[in-house]
C-alpha cells in the first residue's frame, strides 16, 4: 500500500467537515449550535447535508459531535451500540424519560458505552468547544434512533419536521413533507415504559471507563476496554482496546479484521509495508484487514489511543443491564 493510499484512509482532525443541520433539534434553542461529524460510514444523521469522510463500513460507524459550552444533544434512544470517548472538554451524560433519571460527568479520555433502549442526551459543561468521538454499532447506524416525544414536538415549533422516511424537512426553507410521507409518529407511553432507566451506580459501574485507570492498566499491554472479557463487558459487534506508550513493542502485526485507530493524546507513527505516517490527536485511521503494520509513539510525552476492531458478534441490541 502506497503512502497516498494510506493517507486516503486517514481522516485528519483538522480536515473534519461539520454538519450543523444533522438532527431534528438543529433549530431548538440550546441545541442549535451542535456540529455533527460522520467519519466512517453513513452515521445517524437525518440530513442530506451531512458529509461522509470514508464510506466504507467495517461493521460499525465512526462519528463525532462538537459543541460549544452549555450546548446539548437532545434525548434519544438507540437499538444498537453507542460508545463515546471524550477527546476535548468536560461532558455531562444524562438519561431517562425527561433526562432526570441519572447523570455522569466524563473528563478527557474517559469512555462510556451507553446501554441501548434508554433515552440519553449529552451536554458540554466545559469552558471551551468540546469534542466527543463515537463508535456506533452496525453498518447502518441510522435505522435505530428514536427521539423523545417532547424533542419532536419542540422541534416542530421551530420549523423542523422529521418524516417517517427518516429525513428532515425545514419549513423555514419552504420545505414540506413529500407526497406519501407522514410525520414520524411519536413513541407511545406504552413503548416508553419499556425503556431502561438504570441507576447512576449501574451506569458508572458497568459502562464507564476512566482515562487514568486505563493508563495504569495499559502500562505493559493494551487494556481491553469493551469486549466479552473486557473492562466494560459487552459484545456490540466490535471490540475496543486502549493503548498507551508502553502497551506495544513496535513490532509489525496484522489482523484479519478492520482496525480503526483513534488518537487521544500524543503523536503516533503508523508504519506498514510501503510507508509510514504520523497520526495526531483527533485523527482517525482505517487500517485494512491483513495489512502488516506497527504503531508506536513518535515523540516524547503522554501518548494514548483507542483501537477498534469488528467482531463476529451481531451488531444488535447491546449494553443490556446486567
Amino acid at each position: 500500500m502506497t503512502p497516498q493510499d494510506m493517507e486516503a484512509r486517514i481522516v485528519r482532525y483538522g480536515d473534519l467537515i461539520p454538519c450543523r443541520t444533522a438532527f431534528i433539534d438543529a433549530h431548538t434553542p440550546g441545541s442549535d449550535q451542535k456540529e455533527n461529524f460522520t467519519i466512517i460510514g453513513g452515521g445517524v444523521s437525518e440530513s442530506p447535508d451531512q458529509h461522509v469522510h470514508l464510506n466504507e463500513t467495517p461493521g460499525f460507524n465512526i462519528g463525532a459531535a462538537g459543541q460549544p459550552p452549555r450546548v446539548r444533544n437532545s434525548l434519544h434512544t438507540h437499538t444498537t451500540a453507542e460508545v463515546f470517548f471524550i477527546l476535548k472538554g468536560r461532558w455531562r451524560f444524562f438519561w431517562g424519560r425527561y433526562g432526570t433519571a441519572g447523570e455522569v460527568v466524563l473528563e478527557e479520555g474517559d469512555i462510556i458505552n451507553i446501554p441501548t433502549s434508554m433515552f440519553r442526551g449529552f451536554e458540554n459543561i466545559g469552558t471551551d468547544y468540546g469534542m466527543i468521538m463515537a463508535v456506533l454499532g452496525g453498518d447502518d447506524a441510522g435505522g435505530g434512533v428514536l427521539w423523545a416525544p417532547q424533542v419532536i414536538e419542540e422541534a416542530s415549533a421551530h420549523g423542523l419536521i422529521l418524516g417517517d422516511n427518516g429525513a428532515l424537512y425545514d419549513s423555514k426553507q419552504g420545505q414540506q413533507l413529500p407526497a406519501g410521507v407522514e410525520p414520524m409518529p411519536l413513541m407511545t407511553e406504552e413503548e416508553i415504559a419499556q425503556l431502561n432507566e438504570p441507576s447512576v451506580t449501574e451506569v458508572v459501574g458497568q459502562y464507564v471507563g476512566r482515562y487514568q485507570d486505563m493508563m495504569a492498566f495499559s502500562t505493559n499491554d493494551p487494556c481491553d476496554v469493551i469486549g466479552a472479557q473486557a473492562l466494560i463487558k459487552d459484545r456490540p459487534g466490535f471490540e475496543v482496546d486502549f493503548i498507551s506508550r508502553n502497551s506495544l513493542d513496535g513490532a509489525m502485526y496484522s489482523v484479519p479484521q478492520h482496525e480503526i485507530i483513534m488518537v487521544m493524546r500524543g503523536h503516533w507513527r503508523l508504519s506498514w509495508e510501503g510507508g509510514s505516517a504520523v497520526l495526531n490527536p483527533g485523527d482517525t485511521c482505517a487500517v485494512p484487514p491483513n495489512l502488516s503494520h506497527a504503531i508506536e509513539p513518535s515523540m516524547s510525552g503522554e501518548a494514548s489511543l483507542y483501537r477498534v476492531r469488528n467482531t463476529e458478534d451481531k451488531a444488535g441490541p447491546t449494553g443490556a443491564l446486567l
